[in-house]
């Protein structure tokens, strides 16, 4: 086995319903390696085969001896919360209870409509991270792509933060979409968003310092957007730079793990690319 058979892919080929189909990661490794700059720090435990031969025998009224080369199963024991990694954040993610006073959905009730469909890939790496994108700023993306948002397209916002991935300040590099943008988005039936950074909004800091400043409506203010306007997003996405220049064309499969009343949960997101 080559060392290289043992490196995650960033896409491989494979046959969709006859088509050939080249699919595209977008799904940030998470390793003990990335925790250390987490504000959520992540930790993994590896039991590797001959720890668990020593541990489990007893129960079974084994010794280790008798299983082949005294080696039992790995497993991995991971304490991480529902927001580390590449994930996707439920609407109850953002308050409790929306305008009209009723709780809203949490992971395991966001529609399958909302995380399978058509992509779009919009370019907003220009955008600094103290204004933002706003919706002129999504404007002018569609217009450079030559594309119209339709009801349940999923559109992922590159900025390629994600190269800082697991470096100290990753989380406060990139430029995020204000409640313009988002509400541009989710007016056009948008419901779920992509961004290959830490987090949607703009970073933390810059928030908080407008807040100080007395302006507190921006804060968090594309995540507050979705109590009320309900829709989803995908947090630290990566390799955004290998979907279609065109940016559209393709389509994303973001299936989160189903947890009960959870306010979001881990995924793995892959886009499918057609080989036309």
């Amino acid at each position: 086995m080559t060392s290289d058979m043992h490196q995650s892919l960033d896409s491989d080929l494979v046959s969709l319903f006859g088509v050939a189909t080249r699919v595209v990661d977008l799904s940030q490794r998470l390793s003990n390696s990335t925790s250390a700059h987490e504000t959520m720090p992540h930790t993994i435990e590896y039991f590797e085969h001959e720890q668990t031969a020593e541990s489990v025998s007893p129960a079974l009224g084994l010794r280790p001896e008798h299983w082949s080369h005294r080696q039992a199963w790995a497993w991995e024991r991971v304490t991480l919360t529902t927001h580390s990694g590449t994930h996707i954040d439920a609407p109850y993610h953002y308050g409790p209870v929306d305008d009209a006073g009723h709780r809203p959905r949490t992971i395991d009730e966001v529609p399958f409509s909302w995380v399978i469909g058509n992509g779009v890939v919009l370019d907003m790496r220009e955008c600094t991270r103290d204004d933002g994108i706003t919706a002129a700023d999504i404007e002018a993306g569609l217009q450079r792509i030559d594309y119209s948002i339709r009801p349940l397209d999923i559109v992922l916002i590159r900025t390629d933060v994600s190269l800082h991935y697991g470096e100290p300040g990753y989380d406060l590099l990139h430029p995020g979409l204000r409640r313009d943008a988002t509400a541009y988005l989710v007016e056009r039936g948008v419901r779920l968003i992509g961004i290959d950074a830490w987090g949607l909004d703009r970073p933390m800091d810059v928030m908080a310092a407008q807040a100080l400043a007395g302006d507190t409506d921006q804060l968090w203010e594309s995540h507050k957007y979705g109590v009320s306007h309900q829709y989803s997003q995908i947090e630290k996405l990566c390799n955004l730079n290998l979907l279609p220049a065109k940016g559209h064309g393709f389509h994303v499969l973001a299936l989160p793990v189903c947890l009960e009343r959870a306010s979001g949960a881990w995924s793995r997101v892959v886009a499918l690319v057609p080989e036309v």
